[in-house]
C-alpha cells in the first residue's frame, strides 16, 4: 500500500512538473485545491494506464523495441499519457495533452521526474 501511495505522489509530481513547464499539457480548476485534487485523480489513472495498458503494449512492440534500440519507449510513453489525457476528458477531469509532440515531450520530462522521485521518496521496502 505504501508503495502504492509512493507511485501515486511520484507520477503526481512528475505531471505537475509536466504541466509546469510545456504550456501545451494544462490542468484547469476553479481553485486550488480543485486542481490538486484533480492532479491526483490523474496521477492515479495514469498509473493505472501504465500498470494496464503499458504491458501490453510493451509487448506488441517488443520486436520495434529491438530495431530502434529502445527509442519506441517515447512513442509509448506519449500513447499513454494522450490515453490518460483522453480518459480524463471522457471523465470531465481538467488535464488536457495537445497533440503527439506535446505528449512525447511531455512522457520525457514525466519518465525523468518520476525517476528521480521514486529515487529519492521512501518505497517501503525497508
Amino acid at each position: 500500500m505504501k508503495n502504492f501511495l509512493v507511485k501515486t505522489i511520484a507520477n503526481a509530481g512528475a505531471l505537475a512538473v509536466a504541466i509546469w513547464l510545456i504550456q501545451s499539457i494544462t490542468l484547469t480548476g476553479d481553485s486550488t485545491g480543485k486542481k490538486a485534487l484533480t492532479l491526483v485523480l490523474v496521477a492515479l489513472l495514469f498509473g493505472l494506464i501504465n500498470f494496464i495498458v503499458k504491458p501490453v503494449v510493451q509487448l506488441l512492440t517488443l520486436p520495434l523495441f529491438i530495431l530502434t534500440l529502445g527509442l519506441i519507449t517515447l512513442v509509448i510513453n506519449a500513447l499513454m499519457l494522450l490515453l490518460t489525457s483522453w480518459l480524463a476528458d471522457t471523465l470531465d477531469l481538467g488535464f488536457h495533452v495537445d497533440g503527439f509532440w506535446t505528449a512525447v515531450l511531455g512522457g520525457l520530462i514525466i519518465s525523468i521526474v518520476s525517476w528521480a522521485l521514486n529515487v529519492v521518496l521512501p518505497d517501503g521496502k525497508d
